[in-house]
């Protein structure tokens, strides 16, 4: 089973600033509203249990067990001995599947930080003085504040003491301030950082589902139900024993929010529902009765419910959920409108990723326009090209663009891949 990569934010500040409070009460938010929350909590000192004295699990470690798994009915949990502190991002790496993981601490890890000042707090509002004279003074965010902050300390002149501020101030991963400090708030105006008050929970979980959450993805099949050259619905074909749609369904429904198949045979397909009943997949028809590339890859955009939309062709028998991934990645990092796998042959339109805010416009246009190839679309969006090197680094094996036009190609990769399984 392949899972998304988890975003991650990490929420930082000086002991005392109330993270936990507002993490806690961020986390209850953002689940209220149907996000999948990981959490990651960074003790500073050494040393802590998760287990009670006296239970069995307690004893296996304590007899010297270096990792030990305690399971119960819907609960895991794992306590392992390592050598120093763990990197946050191989921790993050560990926690695939999730929305978006919530980190406390780790200001170093190299994550999107939002910092946490609150009044209350001596140490936080000696640093916000320093963090608004920083400001002011029109230093950038990747500067050493130190002198600043010896400068406007409020103890004995006689001594240094700015509370390690180099390195316990915003700084140039800070993407948001969270405070009921005025100096702070006009410090994060002043360097353009958007800035909440403490109690503004709803409107951080707001910021935090814009900006970081991982887009929801539809993963669309196309399942037409007309094949010339195969001369039977490539979708029920017979495939290692069982349908064709259903080796589909089996390799990328683990990265997929919502599934849905478009099909212009829906009641053919109808035992889908029975069989994958947790998926909850939809069959959806053609939304226009023109025929090609171009309108079937509108019918996918335009039924699609969420944001990014992945579009998978039935007869491509090696799809891979991990190009189906990394292309997601790409997409969130690139800020494009479509990323598409390129090789010798051109672009693969049909097991790429669209953004549906962009792509639906452009796609609905040359339908109506008479366009039919889905080539068209290439030329109207912003595409972020996904050549060969990156699709191998996510799918090892390759032969993810294969597919079967007739019984002969078919027969052929179905003995390839029964011989496969049985070396």
């Amino acid at each position: 089973m392949v899972e998304m990569k988890s975003p991650a934010v990490a929420f930082v500040g000086r002991h005392n600033s109330g993270k936990t409070t507002l993490i806690v009460k961020l986390i209850e938010e953002l689940v209220a509203r149907g996000v999948d929350v990981g959490s990651v909590k960074h003790h500073s000192h050494a040393g802590f249990d998760i287990d009670i004295p006296g239970k069995d699990s307690y004893r296996h470690r304590h007899a010297g067990a270096s990792e030990t798994v305690i399971v119960a009915p819907g609960q895991m949990a794992c306590v392992k001995t390592i050598e120093g502190d763990l990197d946050c991002s191989r921790i993050v790496a560990s926690m695939p599947g999730h929305d978006l993981v919530i980190v406390e601490g780790y200001r170093k890890s190299g994550l999107p930080t939002i910092e946490i000042m609150r009044q209350g707090n001596p140490a936080d509002v000696k640093a916000a003085r320093v963090f608004a004279q920083g400001a002011r003074e029109g230093w950038s965010l990747d500067s050493d504040f130190t002198q600043i902050g010896r400068r406007v300390s409020d103890a004995d002149p006689g001594r240094i003491d700015y509370l390690d501020v180099s390195e316990k101030l915003p700084g140039s991963a800070t993407v948001a301030i969270v405070s009921d400090i005025p100096c702070a708030l006009e410090a994060a105006r002043l360097y353009g950082i958007p800035s909440f008050g403490l109690e503004s929970v709803s409107e951080i979980a707001d910021f935090l589902e814009r900006s970081y959450a991982r887009p929801k993805v539809t993963v669309v099949i196309q399942a037409g139900g007309e094949s010339r050259r195969m001369g039977t619905s490539k979708a029920t074909v017979s495939f290692g024993g069982r349908p064709l749609i259903c080796r589909l369904i089996d390799r990328v429904s683990s990265v997929a929010d919502e599934l849905v198949i478009t099909t212009n045979e829906p009641d053919n397909l109808s035992f889908l529902l029975e069989d994958y009943p947790k998926l909850a997949i939809r069959l959806e028809r053609d939304v226009c009765a023109a025929r090609g590339a171009l309108p079937g890859l509108y019918t996918a955009l335009e039924v699609a419910s969420h944001p990014y939309v992945a579009v998978v062709a039935c007869d491509m028998i090696f799809a891979s959920p991990r190009l189906i991934a990394a292309e997601v990645e790409a997409l969130t990092r690139s800020g494009a409108d479509a990323v598409v796998p390129v090789n010798k042959h051109g672009y693969e339109p049909f097991h790429a990723l669209y953004r549906k805010s962009a792509c639906l416009p452009v796609v609905r246009e040359g339908v109506e326009a008479g366009q039919r190839a889905a080539q068209y679309v290439m030329r109207h969006v912003n595409v972020r090209e996904f050549p060969q090197s990156e699709v191998l680094a996510a799918e090892p094996m390759g032969g993810c663009f294969v597919n079967a036009n007739t019984p002969e190609e078919l027969a052929s990769f179905e003995s390839w891949y029964l011989d496969a399984q049985h070396r």
